[in-house]
């Protein structure tokens, strides 16, 4: 949990807010490309990318 609080941090300190959508969109792509690694969608996600 350190690390969320550093990132937060430095997203404070430096009004880099913008960069939190990024974030959240690159934590929640890599969870579903994880997630879907041995299942039968997985060659559908792939293609996405």
């Amino acid at each position: 949990m350190w690390f969320l609080k550093e990132v937060w941090d430095f997203l404070k300190v430096r009004k880099k807010f913008w960069l939190l959508p990024i974030m959240i969109m690159m934590v929640l792509l890599g969870g579903l490309l994880v997630l879907t690694k041995g299942s039968a969608i997985a060659p559908f996600i792939y293609t996405i990318f």
